[in-house]
């Protein structure tokens, strides 16, 4: 018998240079383009953690090779972070370090399937960050998109039962991206118990949250689910790759050994960086503030346009319904009449079509710009 012939894989197009053509439509208005598009940080960098990355000690971490879990410094830092920020106790040796958190997200497919391999899929919500979908390609599994519900949360009623047999994880993303929601996490921890499902939760946005305290999965429980976390929107530090996974100790454990031969390290002064991030919550509550104000700014924009816009539940995306209009043919509107590039919905799965994203991610005198273009 003749082994199966599999097909290369072909990377798809990276989504948003889909979008070059409208940056390029809305630069062409004088003051140029004000690109919403994707969540990259415009603030500075805090001073506690540019002068922690200019000292001496973090010049001095940049020549040994550092350790691939994270330094005891660090993992310290986290930990006391988890305990201070979320109320969690976590020891260090059930958290790692990971080179910002999408080379984690789209990795740790491969890993579980090394780990579990009579296990082959990976479940996801259905409007949801395209990196969960590519993280099940690249590691040559199943991708199931769970339905989410009418407030934008996962339906996990929606699983088939064949699908939870053969899943080596659920994501879920809390507060979401694209939409904001904060999912019911002590439903879904107890989900992947009952299902012995590894349940793994993006949480990048955590402190983002308009309405409630940060939630996460790891106020529920530590066993079977595993919390991702960035400092790349809390602390402007997207460059600097900074982030972390923690939870269950043995998942954690076989992570840590096996990105050891991955030689994946966190850069020393990267470390040094987020350990003095995490020292500090000043900041963030300044940064939240000014995502607050530009998601207001943002809504009035848009209401005085004719389009529904509300605040999301958390993060500092708006999610944005486009009855009477074609997604593409807003996203063209708003490039040509206001120079705002943002995202189409289908980015995100397809029951995310007839949306669209919009990340207040702009300075305050860009979406100022946007005002007065629009007649605000």
């Amino acid at each position: 018998m003749k082994d199966e012939v599999k097909e290369m894989f072909v990377p798809p197009p990276y989504p948003y240079e889909q979008l070059n053509e409208f940056r390029v439509a809305a630069e062409s208005l004088p003051g140029g383009a004000v690109d919403l598009s994707i969540g990259t940080p415009c603030d500075p960098v805090p001073e506690i953690v540019s002068k922690a990355f200019v000292s001496d000690s973090s010049i001095e971490s940049a020549r040994p090779y550092p350790a691939s879990v994270g330094s005891d410094d660090f993992l310290k830092a986290v930990s006391e972070w988890l305990n201070r920020s979320l109320q969690v106790e976590i020891p260090q040796t059930s958290i790692g370090a990971c080179i910002g958190t999408k080379e984690i997200v789209t990795g740790i497919p491969s890993l579980l399937k090394l780990r579990t391999p009579a296990k082959d899929t990976v479940l996801y919500p259905a409007v949801s960050y395209p990196s969960y979908l590519m993280g099940a390609q690249l590691a040559s599994c199943r991708s199931v998109a769970v339905p989410v519900d009418d407030n934008w949360r996962i339906d996990l009623s929606g699983i088939d039962e064949a699908d939870i047999e053969r899943a080596l994880c659920l994501w879920v993303n809390s507060p979401g991206n694209p939409a904001g929601a904060i999912e019911n996490l002590a439903m879904t921890a107890e989900w992947g118990r009952a299902n012995e499902v590894t349940v793994i939760s993006d949480e990048c946005y955590v402190e983002f949250t308009w309405d409630s305290d940060p939630k996460s999965i790891l106020q529920e429980t530590k066993k079977g689910v595993i919390a991702v976390h960035s400092l790349s929107k809390r602390s402007n530090l997207a460059g600097m790759r900074v982030g972390f996974y923690a939870g269950d100790e043995e998942i954690v454990g076989y992570l840590r050994e096996v990105r050891k031969h991955q030689g994946f390290m966190l850069p020393g002064p990267a470390q040094m960086a987020g350990i003095a991030a995490l020292s500090d919550q000043t900041h963030v509550e300044i940064q939240k503030k000014l995502y607050f104000e530009r998601l207001s700014k943002l809504i009035e924009i848009f209401r005085s346009l004719g389009i529904q816009a509300v605040m999301p539940k958390g993060s500092f995306y708006l999610w944005i319904e486009t009855p009477d209009v074609d997604e593409w043919g807003l996203v063209e509107m708003l490039a040509k009449n206001i120079g705002m590039v943002v995202t189409p919905g289908e980015f995100f799965g397809d029951q995310g079509k007839g949306h669209i994203r919009v990340a207040a991610v702009a300075a305050d005198d860009r979406i100022e710009l946007l005002a007065q273009r629009a007649g605000v």
